[in-house]
């Protein structure tokens, strides 16, 4: 990385040529696979050393994780154009291992299946995201315009959840996890388009928004499949 502006960095919002524009593509996905290693990492070390913080206060666990996070978030951004970059994506990636343990742990605990159950889910985040990045890179519609929708629907989707801590309905959780699914799964069509377009030519924020995607519809696919289809010991 000796030559940053050469692999996208500091070009977010430009319109690059298509070489940059392969490139960063490239790199956004490497970046990408790699940081599924911390994320590994961290919900293993989760899982082992038995992961429960505000697991009695979950609005007080979401509001610290939401905190943390965007504190990522803006470090992220403020050094994109840098190594230093790449590694605080890492290690918010193993953040949020370590945030994913704790469905990890129960899953494995509470459905004698678990890890078919787990298998599923990433199976089946895998399967989504290749469908919906070949779509956004050969398509020629604009998903674009689906953005602000999209934002809206993530809104919802968290107030609504916030408000199920206490509501307690399990046919809203289970709704929940659907649009959850549907919505991140579009919004893979828009980010993998707006690198593909040349609307985002730094890769390292590219990975975040694609990843971001990737671990939410993985989260309440295993979610999901522990509901319909676990086994319970």
């Amino acid at each position: 990385m000796s030559d940053l502006n050469s692999f996208g960095f500091g070009q977010t919002g430009s319109v690059a040529n298509a070489q940059v524009r392969n490139r960063v593509l490239r790199n956004t996905y490497a970046l990408l696979a790699l940081s599924m290693v911390p994320t590994v990492i961290g919900a293993w070390l989760g899982v082992a050393m038995g992961f429960k913080l505000f697991e009695g206060s979950p609005f007080m666990g979401f509001i610290v994780f939401m905190a943390v996070a965007f504190g990522f978030f803006w470090a992220i951004d403020r050094n994109k154009d840098s190594g230093l970059g790449v590694v605080l994506l890492l290690a918010f990636t193993f953040f949020m291992g370590v945030m994913l343990s704790r469905l990890v742990g129960y899953t494995l605990g509470t459905y004698s299946n678990g890890a078919t159950l787990i298998m599923g889910a990433f199976g089946g985040t895998a399967l989504i995201f290749t469908v919906m990045a070949s779509i956004a890179t050969v398509s020629k519609r604009d998903f674009g315009s689906m953005g602000k929708f999209l934002m809206i629907g993530v809104i919802l989707l968290i107030v609504a959840s916030l408000a199920n801590i206490w509501l307690q309905m399990p046919a809203l959780m289970l709704t929940l996890m659907v649009l959850a699914i549907a919505i991140f799964s579009a919004f893979i069509l828009v980010d993998v388009q707006r690198v593909v377009n040349g609307g985002e030519t730094n890769y390292v924020m590219a990975t975040l928004a694609i990843y971001l995607n990737i671990y939410n519809i993985f989260t309440n696919l295993l979610a999901l499949f522990g509901i319909m289809g676990g086994d319970r010991d």
